[in-house]
C-alpha cells in the first residue's frame, strides 16, 4: 500500500452483519502485512439477525468516537447492508462534533453507510469519505492498486485531482460543496434532518443492483424536491449489476443521463470509477471541488478535506 506511515485503522459495524468473513479476514491481514494497527476486530463477527449486531451494538461504534481518549487515524466501515438508517436519530451529533470536527481522523465508507455520512454532514459539518470498506474492497480476492492508491491519497494530499476519460459535453468549470454517495441512501434521506443542503453543490452519485428506469425514479424525487436546482454539477460513477432486457427497447443509463441533462440544464458528468466496483476512487464528502470537461476528459479538483497527519 503506498501510506508508508503507521496508522492506527478502527474498525465499526453499523450496518448488515459481514457474510464475508473470509474477505474481511483477509483485509485486516493485508492492512496489518501493511505496517498497519486494526482494532475493534470483534465488530466483524458480531450478528443480531441480518445485521452487525443489536441497534444499541451498532450505535455505540459511532458514538463511542466522541469519548475515546486517543483517536484513531481511520475509521473504516465493514461493510454496507442495510442498517444504517435506524441509528440517525440516535447519534450522539453534539459529541462527535466536539471529539472529531477539524481533526485528523478518516471515517470512510459507502453504500449504506452514506446515511450516517450525509447526516454527520448536515448535523456536524464533519467530512468524510467515500471509499472502499474492508470486506469488499480491503479484502478482494483480487487486490486493486487503483483503489489503494486513491484511497490514500484522498486521505494524505491536502488537494489533489481525480481525471477520467468521459463520453459527457463538454462543460465550463464548475466549483461547489461535493457531497453525495449512495443514490437510493441519499433518496432516502429525502425530507428528514440528515440530508445536507447544499447551494451550489457537486452531487456525486453511485449505486448497484438498480435498473436505468429506478435511477431516473430517483433522480426525478431529487429534481421535483427541488434538490437539483441547488446544484451545480451532478457526476455520475458506477452503476453496477443493472440488468437492462428486450423489453426497455434501448432506454439505458445514457438515455437517463441525457434527459436529465435537457430537463434541469445541469452537466451530468458519466464515467467516474466510484461504487461498488473493484477499481473506486475515494471521494471526500463536503470538501471544496472544481469540476470541468473538456475534450472528452473530466477533471474534478478536491480541497478542504481532513488530511492524516
Amino acid at each position: 500500500m503506498p501510506d508508508r506511515h503507521t496508522r492506527l485503522i478502527r474498525l465499526i459495524a453499523p450496518s448488515g452483519y459481514c457474510l464475508q468473513q473470509e474477505a474481511a479476514h483477509r483485509g485486516i491481514n493485508r492492512l496489518q502485512q501493511a505496517g498497519h494497527q486494526v482494532d475493534n476486530l470483534d465488530v466483524v463477527t458480531r450478528r443480531e439477525q441480518r445485521f452487525a449486531g443489536s441497534d444499541a451494538q451498532r450505535l455505540a461504534d459511532i458514538n463511542q468516537l466522541a469519548t475515546l481518549a486517543d483517536l484513531p487515524d481511520i475509521v473504516l466501515a465493514v461493510r454496507g447492508g442495510y442498517g444504517a438508517s435506524r441509528l440517525l436519530d440516535k447519534i450522539d451529533y453534539i459529541g462527535l462534533q466536539r471529539r472529531l470536527l477539524n481533526q485528523p481522523v478518516a471515517l470512510c465508507g459507502h453504500s449504506d453507510f452514506t446515511a450516517i455520512q450525509l447526516a454527520l454532514l448536515a448535523q456536524t459539518g464533519l467530512i468524510t469519505f467515500s471509499g472502499p470498506m474492508l470486506a469488499a474492497n480491503f479484502g478482494a480476492a483480487q487486490h486493486s492498486d487503483f483503489t489503494q492508491q486513491h484511497f490514500w491519497q484522498a486521505l494524505t494530499a491536502p488537494q489533489f485531482a481525480l481525471a477520467w476519460p468521459t463520453s459527457a459535453p463538454d462543460c465550463s468549470p464548475r466549483s461547489g460543496r461535493v457531497w453525495g454517495g449512495n443514490l437510493t441512501m441519499i433518496c432516502s434521506l429525502i425530507g428528514t434532518p440528515w440530508l445536507p443542503v447544499h447551494q451550489d453543490g457537486i452531487l456525486v452519485i453511485e449505486d448497484i443492483n438498480e435498473h436505468p428506469y429506478k435511477i431516473e425514479r430517483m433522480m426525478l424525487q431529487l429534481q421535483q424536491s427541488g434538490i437539483l436546482a441547488r446544484q451545480q454539477a451532478i457526476v455520475a460513477g458506477s452503476f453496477s449489476s443493472a440488468a437492462i432486457g428486450e423489453y426497455d427497447n434501448g432506454f439505458d443509463f445514457t438515455t437517463v443521463w441525457q434527459r436529465l441533462r435537457e430537463s434541469t440544464g445541469l452537466p451530468i458528468v458519466t464515467d467516474l470509477r466510484f461504487g461498488h466496483e473493484a477499481d473506486t476512487v475515494t471521494v471526500p464528502l463536503g470538501a471544496r471541488g472544481e469540476l470541468q470537461v473538456e475534450a472528452g476528459t473530466a477533471r474534478l479538483s478536491l480541497s478542504g478535506h481532513p488530511i492524516l497527519t
